[in-house]
């Protein structure tokens, strides 16, 4: 019955501190619990050995000093449990120093034997007579227990009502009940020679560790929440575990016991020894092996992915990600967040890309405005002194019709270089947007009825889907409408022998959505990066100056909005427009 109440301590103490460990392997106070759970385990290992497999002719001193050692040990961390616990605190090394100095001393008394004059069993009752150190020893761990607890006191107290303020209290409580429990164990009923309650020394501390765990785990450790938490997340720790506590209890159950009693069945003999180790060597071979294929499959082969696709970020495939199978542990979480990071990196390189591609254009948008006005402005002026020279010469009555016609057709390209000049002058003009309220849909049916006029755009289908209340954008309404008739007639000169032109308005986050769409000539993938750049054009020589869509670019741009190409080649092409709402509508 002893050995079994032992075994179920070790179990519950190993399980215990293995779970509370894992839970936060980097939190300190975690760390000093599986730090009192381990010599809490040799407690009760030395116990399981010693009291229920007695050996004849051996020495009890072992015990002895591996009693008085461990419980000092425990002490030790308790007290440095009480000084992390719970903000997570440095141990205060100097404050460490002069508290434990007394163990440099008292630590190898025990193990020469110096704390106590004989130990063992005489007739079957196990007897130990204690040496005036001894005493000391036991006072020494009593301070120690007490300063631990005084710790503990003094934050409970600063932190009462308080969650903090209810873990101290709770772990009060278990030095209470644990104090008390091995006190008599240990302590009060030896002094008086019953040693009947000595062998259960070990599991009286059962209840307090239960306590500890319970209150360190934010009294969540027997919660179903908590459990499933644990379910979700499932630490490549505990699999680690599982693996190797089943590997090693199927293995014991299929070889070492069949050996085992092969070996022996004749007697231990040095041959039944020889059979025993040589097979027991064959035999540990296939669950070492096995493990060896678990830990590759959970850690090594997930975690080379895992760095094979790290390199190929840093050589600039952004986005590339980890197919590995999915999982709940710490490797599934990073395989995830590795895979969510490379898609965010990708998105925001190519965001900067086009930031970068709008920072160009607008320099270039800026530069060639300057130079616009300049040029326009050095030409009009000869320009109009040649087309005045020209007027007075075509006012002559004895001019013959070459000379006439001459004169006409100079007349028509000075007008046509006027007009290029002056839409160098509207591009280059910085006129501040006058803005207010505007109704989208209303400027696009007038910009329409403006664009109609043209015979030209007559010819077209006009194809509309504008949404019913749209909120009003905040804008100069003259300008847009500038944008959409220069879009409007863009699709005009794509039409030459009459198509469809497509326009739908949506409202979207925040902001207004409008898709111009034909299905004219087209604009190649190539020409997309380039046709907002001033002076570029598709169209045939003479056909267009290649300021227009600047213009509309540095409209959008301006009020906080987005102008963009979608190229469709021979299909068509359609430009996406997206305009703040009003804060004021």
């Amino acid at each position: 019955m002893l050995v079994l109440l032992h075994l179920f301590a070790l179990f519950l103490l190993v399980l215990l501190g293995f779970y509370v460990f894992v839970a936060n392997p980097r939190n300190r106070a975690h760390q000093t619990f599986a730090a009192f759970i381990s010599f809490l385990a040799l407690w009760t290992i030395k116990d399981l050995i010693f009291w229920n497999f007695p050996a004849e002719n051996v020495s009890s001193h072992w015990w002895a000093a591996s009693s008085f050692i461990i419980a000092l040990l425990m002490q030790c961390a308790l007290v440095i449990f009480a000084w992390v616990f719970p903000e997570n605190a440095r141990t205060p090394k100097k404050r460490a120093a002069i508290i434990f100095a007394p163990s440099l001393v008292l630590i190898p008394a025990a193990l020469f034997g110096l704390l106590w004059r004989r130990v063992g069993f005489e007739n079957g009752r196990f007897e130990i007579e204690l040496a005036p150190l001894a005493y000391a020893f036991v006072v020494y761990v009593y301070l120690v227990f007490g300063y631990g607890a005084i710790v503990l006191f003094q934050k409970y107290r600063r932190y009462r009502k308080t969650q903090k303020g209810q873990q101290v209290g709770a772990i009060l409580w278990a030095l209470v009940v644990t104090g008390i429990l091995k006190t008599l164990a240990n302590i009060f009923f030896p002094f008086f020679g019953l040693y009947s309650m000595l062998p259960y020394s070990s599991i009286f501390v059962l209840p307090g560790v239960l306590i500890y765990a319970y209150a360190i785990s934010n009294f969540r450790l027997f919660s179903l929440e908590n459990a499933l938490d644990q379910f979700r997340l499932f630490p490549i720790a505990y699999k680690i575990a599982l693996s190797i506590a089943s590997v090693a209890i199927i293995s014991f159950i299929l070889f070492q016991i069949p050996i085992v009693w092969w070996a022996f069945q004749e007697g231990t003999t040095f041959e039944a020894w020889r059979k025993y180790l040589v097979f027991s060597v064959i035999s540990a071979l296939v669950p070492n092996l096995l493990l060896l294929l678990l830990v590759v499959r959970t850690i090594s082969r997930p975690l080379q992915r895992i760095t094979l696709a790290a390199v190929q970020v840093t050589e600039g495939e952004y986005g590339t990600e980890v197919d590995l199978r999915k999982s709940n542990d710490e490797i599934g979480l990073l395989a995830d967040s590795f895979n969510e990071m490379s898609r965010k990196m990708a998105d925001d390189i190519k965001q900067l890309q086009q930031l970068n591609e709008q920072l160009i254009r607008t320099e270039k948008l800026a530069a060639m405005g300057t130079l616009a006005a300049g040029v326009a402005h050095e030409v009009n002026n000869p320009l109009a002194s040649i087309s005045s020279l020209i007027q007075i010469m075509q006012s002559k009555d004895n001019l013959d019709d070459k000379t006439k016609e001459n004169l006409k057709l100079i007349q028509t390209q000075i007008q046509r270089i006027t007009q290029v000049t002056k839409d160098m002058m509207d591009f280059a003009r910085v006129r501040p947007a006058a803005k207010s309220p505007v109704d989208i849909n209303n400027l696009i049916e007038k910009s329409l009825r403006l664009a109609s006029f043209d015979k030209s755009f007559q010819s077209l289908e006009i194809k509309k889907n504008l949404a019913d209340n749209l909120p009003n954008v905040f804008a100069d309404g003259d300008q847009i409408q500038q944008v959409f008739l220069n879009l409007f007639l863009n699709a005009r000169d794509a039409l030459p022998e009459g198509g469809e032109l497509s326009i739908k308005t949506a409202a979207g986050n925040s902001e207004i959505r409008i898709a111009i769409s034909d299905n004219g000539t087209g604009i190649k993938a190539e020409d997309a990066q380039k046709i907002f750049d001033p002076f570029f054009t598709t169209k045939p020589a003479g056909k267009g100056t290649g300021l227009g869509l600047a213009v509309c670019y540095g409209i959008v741009t301006a009020h906080g909005g987005k102008i963009e190409v979608v190229p469709n080649d021979s299909k068509g092409t359609t430009f996406n427009i997206a305009l703040p709402t009003s804060e004021k509508s």
